[in-house]
């Protein structure tokens, strides 16, 4: 069977009937040259086995279709795409992807309760894919062996359960040595960022941060009365050089050096070495962001600048939003040997604000092995839904569109060859599509135009396809 009929999936929650679900998806697939002329449909018989539905009903599909002249019927040879169907426009490729029945998207990406998952929202991981079963037990495990001690306050710094998984784990995964007394356990990078400002910096110090870069960094760092400086990113990472160029008297970096964000390239060893030795001699820190990692799909995982970090001058920040799931609002922070105790007494201020049971469970799910075995599962599948929606922008968009290399990654960056990104983003917003603009990640007027999309919650090929055909749309009523 064709690769198309294998991920074929029809949805009987929808208005609309199943024969229709599969003549418009038949017809998009010829539309976008994914069913050429000349081939063979499986039979009536065969497919509607395979998708559980009457005969009838695929009986149906194909008969709208021949009267159409998309398909020919030849008897007991099969089922056949019309040989004499002219190269079709990208109109009509358009307009069948248009028609594709979907389920009403909502009026934004986001719904007010949480209860809609837009397509192509960023960070989030692979949802479904999540071991809930093993991940219950664990927690159910936990409420069982409560203790009235359990009850009181929890250390300041985190679970030394916790932190002491989390340094093996960095020990065997990323060629980080560091006692589970350099670990702090925090809420996510916004209290990341606040415990590392409020025991490194003072108001009016400058820090490099990369452009385009997260955005959410600019603004947090500005509430705390932060100069922020714009360093390039190109094809190496940060540009090292302008950064001493522009600020050599920066009191901290911050960056995403193993894979940028937005972009996706790796900061080059030579400005690797550069930057560590910049901070060496400024005696200035690195806030090294590794937040997605994990997910390489040439090779091994990069190395992390930390474990180059011979003069203890890099502050290695860890989450497993991107791992696990985003609502754990659990992060940690590795920091230098020397800076623990300055660390202890801001964290004493402020409290862990990671309830003890999920930092217990967390702690249970990496040492009995369930987080290794998850990760070694979610690269190939990330590697597969990534190529879905890939091969998808390139079908229906191949012309505006160019998808940019990327070794990893839980995101997908595809550059504008002409028009506005932040106009698209707005109308596939209006849309409900999560969809967000690459100009909207930098700082300076020299603007890169491209969308950022998600991937991870792609669970059939046609879903990634009929997301892109609504983006395509979007793009429609630009013109």
């Amino acid at each position: 069977m064709r690769p198309f009929f294998a991920s074929l999936r029809l949805d009987s929650q929808l208005a609309e009937p199943l024969y229709r679900q599969i003549y418009l998806r038949i017809k998009q697939a010829i539309g976008q040259g994914v069913l050429p002329a000349g081939s063979r449909l499986p039979s009536v018989r065969g497919l509607a086995s395979d998708l559980g539905v009457a005969r009838a009903t695929v009986e149906s599909a194909y008969a709208q279709l021949v009267a159409e002249g998309f398909l020919q019927s030849r008897g007991q040879a099969g089922t056949y795409v019309s040989a004499q169907l002219p190269p079709l426009a990208r109109q009509l490729t358009l307009a069948a992807a248009m028609a594709m029945p979907t389920v009403k998207p909502p009026a934004s990406p986001f719904s007010p309760d949480g209860a809609t998952l837009a397509p192509f929202q960023l960070g989030l991981p692979a949802l479904d894919a999540f071991p809930r079963a093993v991940w219950q037990r664990i927690v159910a495990r936990q409420l069982r062996a409560t203790t009235a001690l359990s009850l009181a306050h929890p250390p300041a710094s985190g679970l030394s359960a916790l932190r002491e998984a989390i340094s093996h784990y960095l020990a065997l995964s990323r060629g980080i040595h560091c006692g589970p007394d350099q670990i702090f356990i925090c809420s996510g990078y916004q209290a990341q960022l606040d415990l590392i400002v409020n025991t490194l910096l003072q108001p009016g110090d400058a820090v490099w941060l990369e452009d385009p870069g997260y955005p959410i960094t600019r603004p947090l760092l500005h509430a705390a009365g932060i100069q922020t400086v714009p360093v390039p990113v190109d094809s190496q990472g940060m540009n090292i050089d302008l950064g001493m160029a522009r600020r050599p008297d920066a009191r901290m970096a911050v960056l995403t050096p193993t894979h940028q964000s937005p972009l996706g390239v790796s900061l080059s060893l030579a400005r690797r070495m550069a930057l560590l030795e910049w901070a060496q001699q400024r005696q200035a820190w690195v806030v090294e962001d590794d937040y997605d990692s994990e997910f390489r799909y040439v090779g091994r995982p990069l190395p992390p600048l930390k474990s180059l970090d011979g003069q203890q001058r890099v502050l290695y920040a860890g989450s497993f939003s991107k791992t696990l799931f985003p609502s754990l609002r659990l992060s940690y922070l590795v920091v230098p040997a020397a800076q623990v105790a300055a660390f202890e007494q801001v964290a004493r201020q402020r409290l862990c604000g990671s309830p003890p049971l999920i930092q217990a469970s967390v702690a249970a799910f990496i040492s009995q092995g369930h987080f290794y075995r998850h990760l070694k599962r979610m690269r190939p599948l990330y590697r597969q839904r990534r190529q879905w929606l890939a091969d998808a922008l390139q079908q229906q968009l191949g012309s505006v569109l160019s998808v940019a290399a990327q070794a990893g990654g839980i995101q997908l960056l595809a550059r504008l060859t002409t028009g506005s990104d932040s106009a698209l983003a707005a109308a596939a917003w209006r849309d409900g599509l999560a969809v967000q603009a690459l100009s909207d990640w930098q700082q300076t007027s020299a603007l890169q135009q491209g969308i950022l999309l998600g991937f991870t919650n792609f669970t059939q090929q046609w879903e990634a396809e009929q997301a892109v055909a609504r983006l395509a749309a979007a793009l429609v009523s630009l013109n």
